[in-house]
């Protein structure tokens, strides 16, 4: 059939499977999507788009309410909204029908109706065959809340079961803050860090160490970059937004030190005091950047050969220590199964064969976690896994002492966690559950003011029709790795709830498209998570944020993501006062330049220096309008009564960087109605470069760039003193006086 003679039937199934027709740009423009974009973004949701028929059955699949009969293939409600969605057939009107709602701790309720006693929502005919009504099934005010299993007994048409999730209002408040509290707190990419143990990278004693200190000035929580899991076969693969599964652990954090193992291991005590590996040692504790290949040359032969000592002294004894070790493996389940046996793969191939790091460089018999090459190589091969067992149960208990210190410390939210948008294409994510993401396209973005030719972020979306067909579970697993450590979880990207930018394979990120996901049912289930585990939501909902977004977040109880340098209007910064309550608010990000960079126009000279300006006087332009957003933010600092007033009129004399002038813009943040408010480990200590310029790989050196000075050292500087103490005042004023 003629291209043209598929087009309605290609518009049509796009639409039943969440392809936008067209968004309004950041400058509030109408684009519309083209065919050729929908086209491909089926083609990644692997739907036949070349043969009508295909496209006929998709589209009746697709756009049926309940493909699976009377039932879907899962129920959210949320709490107040007790109505099941279900199919009957219409001749049925006088059937009676009885369900059984079965509790996920046990127990059950069940009823009976009569389906004419059902409130109608509407009516389709089923493959030209018998007509169905659409039918709301009241189910009981008081369910409690969780993950259960709906059935019902339909009198002449059969008994059917669904998952069915029951979710609280609202998302997780600490007590302190739901009553009106303000709080603040401390946020360090945990690579950065540096210290006089560390072997040239962050880790988790060193958090334990920020938070120590943190927690004496005044802060209660300590928010820290991803920790996902990256690629222990390839040190170079160190991007935390980019991670192999979100599910487990980045074990390069593992405070090598602290392992009971390696303190007792002759192998592994003869490594560390070898000359050679002490000078190794010493050059990359001293170096002003991670050299994360060096820093893993050290790291991992170490911890062989503690995992050696475990084996021979706890595996095979089956000591209470090695139980622990099996105890946390079987708890993490099938998703933590496959997660060790990738590494365990990735890196044997890596050995052997020299492939790179990933499943799409495999051999093609080990790209199926189900292949019975998989199966063989974890049974002639099970010690290789249970060393990466082993070191994904070392990190989790290092990361679980430091939230242990958090509740010691008595701090509300203690450790404020970052869940990444999306994962390596290539990564142990993706190989465990292939038919849940879509390789043949890339998350990004639209254009907008910090990506005015679009993003794409290299990492494969999740179909959102085989994310309900799996009735979620995979977004609950994820939310449960994400929120078990922390007191607070910011969901990066959070309109990814809403809709995806899909960038398909070979296409332009400009060119990308818009796919749309149930909002109300991941945020319910983002509310349920939270409420258990006891953690706060952030929803970092900065650049082009849809309305159903900004409607959605204060609904659920997720807080919004402000950044002060982006909290302009009217040509003038915010003032405190109009900050709204429910949000997280910071003066700058990973994703930004530090304050003091920002301040001197640092990252100007940067993209300069890149070439990244279109046109040769782009660079100035910018420059000019630096110095007005610098007066800007020093007008809106003397409103407060924060800085001096200027005998100058003359918006180019603005005064050097300086540690007062940062107190003065922490200060104001720390004066405003957020609840939260964070300040970058950088910006107390003035330092001037960023850690990350996004749309740049080779050009610059983003997750790098580590720390000056120590954490003890920062917290005993004057300066650092002066700044703490005085945000903790400014966040224990009371609003009708900031107003």
């Amino acid at each position: 059939m003629a291209a043209d003679a598929l087009a309605p039937l290609i518009e049509r199934l796009a639409r039943a499977r969440g392809i936008g027709d067209a968004y309004h740009s950041y400058k509030g423009e109408l684009k519309h999507f083209s065919l050729r974009t929908k086209t491909a973004i089926l083609r990644a949701m692997h739907c036949k788009v070349d043969d009508a028929f295909a496209l006929e059955a998709e589209i009746r699949e697709s756009e049926a309410a309940h493909p699976l009969g009377l039932l879907g293939d899962v129920v959210v409600l949320r709490n107040g909204a007790r109505a099941a969605r279900i199919n009957t057939p219409a001749i049925e009107q006088n059937a009676l029908l009885r369900w059984t709602v079965r509790f996920e701790q046990g127990g059950e309720r069940s009823g009976e109706v009569h389906c004419w006693d059902l409130p109608e929502r509407g009516s389709y005919q089923q493959d030209h065959g018998p007509w169905f009504m659409l039918r709301d099934l009241p189910l009981p005010d008081d369910l409690p809340l969780g993950f259960h299993k709906l059935e019902i007994d339909l009198e002449f048409a059969g008994r059917e079961a669904c998952p069915l999730i029951v979710t609280p209002e609202k998302c997780y408040q600490p007590p302190g803050i739901a009553a009106g509290g303000k709080r603040w707190g401390v946020a360090v990419q945990l690579y950065t860090l540096r210290s006089e143990h560390n072997w040239g990278i962050g880790d988790f004693t060193d958090l334990a160490e920020v938070l120590r200190h943190a927690v004496e000035t005044g802060a209660d929580f300590v928010g820290v970059s991803p920790l996902h899991a990256l690629f222990p076969s390839d040190a170079s693969l160190f991007s935390p937004y980019s991670a192999s599964s979100r599910h487990a652990l980045n074990v390069m954090f593992i405070d090598v030190g602290a392992v009971l193992e390696v303190q007792g291991s002759p192998r592994a005590l003869a490594m560390m005091s070898d000359p050679g590996f002490r000078a190794r040692l010493a050059a990359v504790r001293g170096a002003t950047h991670v050299d994360y290949a060096a820093v893993a040359s050290l790291k991992m032969p170490v911890l062989r050969a503690a995992y050696e000592r475990f084996r021979t002294e706890h595996l095979q004894r089956h000591t209470a220590r090695a139980a622990a070790c099996r105890a946390f493996l079987r708890e993490r389940g099938d998703t933590m199964r496959l997660h060790i046996l990738f590494d365990a793969i990735d890196g044997y191939l890596r050995r052997k064969l020299g492939t790179s790091a990933g499943w799409h460089s495999w051999p093609e018999e080990f790209r199926n976690p189900a292949s019975e090459a998989v199966r063989q190589f974890a049974q002639d091969h099970s010690d290789e896994v249970d060393y990466h067992g082993y070191l994904q149960w070392l990190a989790a208990e290092q990361l679980a002492a430091v939230r242990a210190l958090a509740r010691q410390l008595k701090v509300e939210i203690g450790l404020y966690g970052d869940y990444a948008v999306g994962v390596n294409a290539s990564g142990s994510e993706t190989w465990s559950d292939q038919s849940l993401y879509c390789t043949g396209a890339a998350i990004g973005a639209p254009p907008d003011p910090l990506g005015p030719g679009g993003q794409e972020w290299g990492i494969p979306p999740q179909d959102p029709r085989a994310l309900r067909r799996a009735a979620f579970a995979p977004f609950v697993a994820l939310l449960r790795a994400s929120t078990r450590f922390y007191g607070a979880l910011r969901l990066d990207h959070v309109m990814a709830l809403f809709r995806q930018w899909w960038v398909p394979r070979g296409f332009k990120s400009v060119d990308g498209g818009y796919v749309h996901y149930p909002l109300e049912d991941l945020l319910g289930i983002v509310a349920l998570e939270s409420q258990r585990q006891q953690c706060l939501v952030v929803g970092e909902d900065l650049g082009v944020v849809p309305d159903e977004i900004r409607r959605a977040l204060p609904v659920f109880g997720v807080y919004h993501y402000k950044v002060v340098m982006f909290e302009q209007r009217n040509g003038e910064f915010v003032a405190p006062v109009a900050y709204v309550r429910p949000a997280l608010a910071t003066v700058t990000t990973h994703d930004l330049p530090t304050l003091h960079g920002w301040w001197k126009g640092h990252d100007i000279d940067i993209w300069e220096r890149l070439g990244a300006y279109p046109q040769p006087d782009d660079a100035e332009r910018a420059r000019a309008q630096r110095v007005l957003e610098r007066e800007r933010l020093l007008r809106a600092l003397r409103r407060e009564e924060l800085w001096p007033e200027s005998s100058s009129e003359d918006a180019s004399e603005v005064p050097e960087y300086s540690a007062a002038l940062s107190r003065a813009v922490h200060v104001f943040l720390c004066r405003s109605r957020a609840a939260l408010v964070t300040v970058q480990l950088e910006d107390m200590i003035g330092m001037l470069e960023p850690v990350n310029l996004p749309g740049t790989s080779s050009e610059y050196s983003n997750w790098t760039r580590r720390m000056t000075a120590s954490a003890r050292e920062i917290f005993a500087r004057t300066d650092v003193r002066e700044l703490t103490a005085a945000m903790s005042a400014a966040r224990k004023e009371p609003e009708m006086l900031i107003a």
